[in-house]
C-alpha cells in the first residue's frame, strides 16, 4: 500500500536513503540490501511521498540526491551507524562468529594463497559465510558493500582502518631466453632500450622508478621510461608473457613467488629496488570503526597467519 504523505516515515526506507547515498546506485543498493532494485525504486517513491518532496533525481545515466535528500541522511546517518555498530557488538557476544563477509582482493594474490586457505577458515568458523570478490581495481569498500579488502598500501584513509599481514616488494624479472637473446641490463637506464611488459595505465609512456644505496646514508634514485609490446591489468597474465619471452616486467612478490614457475624467472638489476609501484607492505583494510565486528576480525586473524610467512622463493 503506498504511504501517505502525512504518515511517519518507515525507519527501513530512511536507513535505505542512506545506502542509496552511498553508493549512488539503486542497483548497488539493492545487492547491499539483498533486495530487488524494483523494490529499491518503489521503496523510494514511498519515501518521497512521505515527504512531501523529491528526494532522488533519476536518468539513464545518473543518480543524484536533492537538498532535502542529503540534509536527511545527513541528519540519520550518524544514528543508522550507531545502531548498526550496536548491533554488531551484541552480535558478537554470540559464541560462535556468524554473518556474511565480503572481502575484495587482488586477482593473483586471491587465487594463489587466499584460495587455498579459505576452506581451513570456513572448516575452523562454520557459522560464518564469506564472499571473495576478485579484482585488481580499487574498489570503494563502503559504496559496494564490502568488509575487507586485502591491498598493498602504504596506510589506509582516515575512514578506513589497515591491519598489516606482511612483508612485500615488487621484483624486475624475465625469462632466461629473453635474456640470452637480448642481453642483462647492468643499470637502470639500459632498460630504455629493452622490451618492458607493463600494467594497464592512463598514458602512452611509462616511467619505473629504482633506488639503491650507497654505504649507509646516500640513497641513489632514478626514474626510466619504459615501454614495450604487450600490456596487461593483471600480474599472472604478465608473467606469463615474461615466461614466454616477450620481455621483463616488474611484478609483485606473491606473483614471482606463487606458482611452479618462479624457477623460471631470473631476478634483474637486484642491486636496485623498484619504488612507488606497489606499495611494501600487504594489509587487510576495512571501513572504519572503533571495533571490527568478530568475523571480520576472525578473517583477519586468519589473513595474519596465512600472509606470517611473507614472499620468498
Amino acid at each position: 500500500m503506498a504511504t501517505s504523505r502525512n504518515s511517519a516515515p518507515s525507519l527501513e526506507d530512511l536507513h535505505l536513503l542512506t545506502i542509496v547515498a552511498e553508493t549512488r546506485s539503486f542497483t548497488q543498493a539493492a545487492r547491499r540490501l539483498g533486495i530487488s532494485k524494483a523494490s529499491v525504486s518503489m521503496r523510494i517513491r514511498d519515501l518521497e511521498r512521505s515527504a512531501g518532496v523529491p528526494l532522488v533525481r533519476r536518468s539513464t545515466r545518473s543518480l543524484a540526491l536533492t537538498q532535502a535528500a542529503v540534509q536527511l541522511v545527513d541528519d540519520t546517518r550518524a544514528s543508522f551507524a550507531r545502531i548498526a555498530q550496536s548491533f554488531a557488538a551484541v552480535r558478537d557476544l554470540a559464541a560462535i562468529p556468524k554473518g556474511l563477509v565480503r572481502v575484495t582482493a587482488p586477482v593473483a594474490l586471491g587465487r594463489q594463497h587466499i584460495a587455498p586457505s579459505i576452506p581451513r577458515f570456513l572448516r575452523d568458523y562454520p557459522e560464518i559465510r564469506l564472499e571473495l570478490d576478485l579484482s585488481d581495481r580499487l574498489v570503494n569498500l563502503v559504496q559496494e558493500g564490502f568488509d575487507l579488502a586485502v591491498r598493498h598500501a602504504h596506510a589506509a584513509p582516515d575512514t578506513h582502518v589497515a591491519h598489516v599481514l606482511c612483508e612485500s616488494r615488487a621484483l624486475l624479472v624475465a625469462s632466461r631466453e629473453y635474456l640470452r637473446q637480448h642481453g642483462t641490463p647492468e643499470h637502470p637506464s639500459d632498460l630504455s632500450r629493452h622490451e618492458c611488459l607493463l600494467y594497464l595505465r592512463d598514458g602512452g609512456m611509462q616511467n619505473w622508478s629504482f633506488e639503491r644505496i650507497h654505504g649507509r646514508k646516500r640513497i641513489e634514485r632514478l626514474s626510466v621510461p619504459v615501454s614495450g609490446p604487450f600490456r596487461a591489468n593483471n600480474s599472472e597474465v604478465l608473467r606469463e608473457a615474461v615466461i614466454g619471452g616477450l620481455g621483463m616486467s616488474l611484478l609483485p612478490d606473491f606473483t614471482v613467488f606463487g606458482s611452479q614457475a618462479s624457477g623460471r624467472l631470473v631476478p634483474v638489476l637486484a642491486e636496485w629496488r623498484p619504488v612507488g609501484f606497489f606499495g611494501s607492505r600487504l594489509h587487510a583494510i576495512r571501513p572504519w570503526a572503533p571495533k571490527a565486528p568478530r568475523a571480520v576480525q576472525c578473517l583477519i586473524d586468519h589473513l595474519r597467519r596465512t600472509f606470517a610467512r611473507g614472499f620468498s622463493a
